[in-house]
């Protein structure tokens, strides 16, 4: 086996670990809980679930070898640039909430300000829809067989970079589902120190602040999700910080 095989069967180790991670989160979700906080501050359950499809949609495409542009390019490929789960959160408004349903306001009439329309995502409960999604999407990388590069723009990523950024977004963005629906559900340990590793190469100083928030001081004893968390600026006791 190749050096570039190798790698490339390590990324989606990783990245099939955070997709369990992140199904287990999404089992617990409710339409009740889609108007609820997160820890990333700005977005509410239901804008933090319509990321999390924009993200998965782009490791779908990224398993192919190229992710499309476009106006929302931006927020969609946050997780692949700069690895960083809630950059957007600093500057993004989360949608409005209807009371009776958890659905956001203005969803599908071209309202100034709404996501991008993906009508098969906001269903009365969309985790189910991103269960479905993860999974594929999973499929897709499992079924690659070569270590190409990915292309964004004018910008070339190896895939086993792309499948590792992805495993940081989709597994702290899991931590973020299952503690905004007021659930413990720890990153396992070993995935944890992994990505703990990871997000120290992909996330230095000079990413901050223009696109990381500070990180958060945690004692040195803290387990390794917690320093994960607080690396990607989150405090791991949420919501008692919040």
């Amino acid at each position: 086996m190749s050096d570039q095989k190798r790698a490339l069967t390590a990324g989606v180790a990783l990245l099939e670990r955070a997709i369990d991670y992140a199904l287990g989160s999404l089992r617990v979700v409710t339409p009740a809980a889609l108007c609820r906080p997160t820890p990333c501050a700005a977005w509410n359950l239901q804008r933090l679930l319509h990321h999390l499809g924009d993200s998965l949609q782009t490791l779908h495409e990224a398993a192919a070898g190229h992710i499309r542009t476009g106006p929302e390019l931006a927020d969609r490929t946050a997780h692949v640039r700069s690895a960083d789960p809630a950059v957007h959160a600093r500057t993004t408004t989360s949608p409005a909430c209807d009371r009776a349903g958890g659905l956001p306001a203005g969803r599908g009439t071209g309202a100034a300000g709404d996501p991008p329309a993906a009508p098969a995502l906001w269903t009365r409960n969309p985790a189910l829809v991103l269960r479905d999604s993860a999974t594929e999407v999973l499929g897709r990388w499992i079924a690659a067989t070569t270590a190409d590069l990915v292309t964004i723009h004018d910008r070339h990523l190896t895939s086993p970079m792309v499948a590792a950024a992805g495993a940081i977004e989709i597994a702290a963005h899991a931590w973020d589902v299952a503690r905004a629906c007021g659930e413990h559900h720890p990153i396992p340990p070993l995935l944890a120190e992994e990505l703990l590793d990871l997000a120290h190469l992909f996330v230095t100083r000079a990413d901050r602040p223009a696109q990381f928030a500070g990180p958060v001081t945690v004692p040195m004893s803290a387990p390794a999700q917690d320093h994960l968390l607080a690396h990607l600026g989150r405090h791991p006791g949420w919501p008692a910080h919040n």
